[in-house]
């Protein structure tokens, strides 16, 4: 499958929503009951979307990673892309892709991991630099957007470097999102605020069981990775639901939740 890169030319002046999701499923995990509320003139932009060179030699954790998805490494991109592709589809919402590599592909002598994976990126990262040129971008091209970006909740380097990104956007046009499924273990999310050490304001988004059933279907179709994330698809059905009912507290329904800068 070939990916839709995003036009750096683009109007996007249309866009009310612009979702940045590092990875493919950010998106549908961590903010689906949103976007299947409100669809239109939503467009979710993924960043890591860009197949290792020709040649490349995988270190140990993404060696660990093709084994736990049942993926051989030249099918990775093309099983993700497709099943990517099916979860935006039944989210109805536009999507683009950036191009870029993920962590494990970019820099394979700095991420090798898990332990190395998960803290913030390294000096030579071209991630962080990446991740402010496309918000510039978005911030002059899609005005009436906001922007939503990972909070970094689980400390993944690809998250933390847009998580970083964002921060020195104009605070009025940033919103950022509990990534899941990091955000699911208890007490992940005041840790991670805790880290960042600034002053975020917490927002409720309500939707509804149908949203709800849309986002479960959508996160179901990135079939390669819900043994490693959930285990079996109905156990994600039970966290997700759970986790959302737990977040409306006493209103009817369900809820995700985004961080505003004070």
């Amino acid at each position: 499958m070939t990916a839709q890169l995003i036009d750096r030319d683009a109007d996007l002046r249309g866009y009310a929503r612009v979702y940045l999701s590092p990875h493919l499923d950010d998106a549908a995990l961590s903010c689906g009951g949103a976007i299947a509320m409100a669809p239109e003139r939503t467009l979710v932009i993924t960043l890591c979307t860009a197949p290792p060179p020709p040649g490349s030699v995988f270190n140990a954790v993404a060696v660990e990673f093709h084994a736990e998805w049942g993926l051989a490494p030249d099918e990775v991109l093309r099983v993700r892309l497709e099943e990517d592709a099916a979860a935006m589809n039944i989210l109805g919402v536009n999507y683009v892709y950036a191009g870029w590599l993920d962590a494990i592909y970019r820099m394979p002598e700095a991420y090798f991991s898990r332990a190395t994976l998960y803290r913030p990126p390294v000096p030579d990262d071209p991630l962080p630099s990446q991740a402010r040129d496309l918000l510039t971008m978005l911030i002059e091209r899609a005005p009436d957007a906001t922007i939503y970006a990972p909070l970094g909740v689980g400390d993944h380097v690809d998250h933390l470097a847009v998580f970083q990104a964002a921060l020195a956007c104009p605070p009025d046009r940033i919103a950022f999102y509990d990534d899941i499924n990091y955000a699911l273990t208890p007490g992940a999310v005041e840790q991670r605020l805790a880290a960042i050490g600034q002053s975020l304001v917490a927002e409720l988004v309500p939707f509804n069981t149908s949203a709800l059933r849309t986002k479960i279907a959508a996160i179901a179709a990135y079939r390669s990775q819900m043994a490693a994330l959930f285990g079996e698809t109905a156990a994600m059905d039970a966290a997700i639901t759970a986790y959302h009912a737990a977040l409306a507290r006493d209103r009817s329904g369900y809820a995700e939740r985004i961080w505003r800068i004070m």
